[in-house]
């Protein structure tokens, strides 16, 4: 099925315009239910109410307020919140360079793809400029009444657009409680590096699968087939450190063996 576009945009590097649209780089694959009445099996929904009496209470004649603590609460009017939106614009401003080094992992938050939108000559040759000059763009642009910034990256000779979190979104190592007690010794730091060279691979994604919504899957299949079900009981995969145990014990060997002959000498 050919992929749908859910926005267009067009891309502005100083006067330079490149048309594109948006689309989805990655997708909700959870398993959603319904849930129903237990007796007549109809569907039920969920419904706000108030508190005091019991009755529910529709959108709109609810009104937002935001927690100022110690059990206040500031009143806010949806026509002054409505003004403080941004203007709606199709623009995505490159507003600079940089290079990806400088946009670590803790920034990335979702993945678009770009697709030309009519000019496909200028897109591809903006895509195999990014790579040539292994750099990422800085993108600022709004959409459906939201302010973003992302990264303009190349992916195979396309254009990707990845939504950055804002800097106060992020919390700095620096938080962490720092080591106590003793510094660590070489030995100790030599164990550590021969456990992570002895699972040292490549990165295979097709082998890591959301188990539990395979097992859902089959379980909704056979009984929409009117089979019985067979349901398994769940077994605990063998945990990483099980597959560390034997580098562990030949780490400690080898480490026990070296000092045995650092003492004979």
């Amino acid at each position: 099925m050919a992929a749908r576009a859910i926005w267009k945009g067009v891309i502005r590097v100083g006067k330079t315009e490149l048309p594109v649209k948006l689309y989805s780089a990655v997708q909700d694959r959870s398993i959603h239910f319904r849930l129903l009445h237990r007796k007549d099996k109809e569907p039920v929904k969920q419904q706000m109410v108030n508190p005091e009496s019991g009755d529910p209470v529709e959108y709109k004649k609810t009104k937002k307020a935001f927690p100022l603590g110690r059990g206040r609460l500031l009143m806010l009017d949806e026509e002054d919140l409505q003004k403080l939106e941004p203007e709606e614009s199709r623009d995505i401003a490159i507003t600079r360079f940089v290079d990806p080094e400088q946009i670590d992992h803790r920034w990335y938050e979702r993945a678009y793809y770009l697709g030309p939108d009519g000019d496909t000559a200028n897109y591809f040759a903006a895509a195999a400029a990014l790579a040539q000059k292994k750099k990422h763009g800085v993108a600022r642009w709004v959409m459906r009444k939201k302010e973003y910034v992302g990264a303009l990256v190349e992916e195979k000779g396309y254009l990707m657009l990845i939504v950055l979190r804002y800097a106060n979104e992020l919390i700095d190592a620096d938080v962490l409680r720092a080591p106590e007690g003793r510094p660590l010794q070489k030995r100790e730091i030599q164990m550590a590096e021969q456990l992570i060279a002895a699972l040292e691979d490549r990165f295979d994604p097709s082998s890591y699968q959301d188990a539990y919504r395979e097992r859902v899957m089959e379980l909704i299949n056979a009984k929409a087939k009117g089979k019985k079900p067979k349901v398994a009981k769940f077994t605990r995969r063998k945990p990483a450190g099980d597959e560390l145990t034997g580098a562990l014990e030949a780490s400690l060997a080898s480490l026990k063996k070296g000092a045995w002959i650092a003492r004979r000498n």
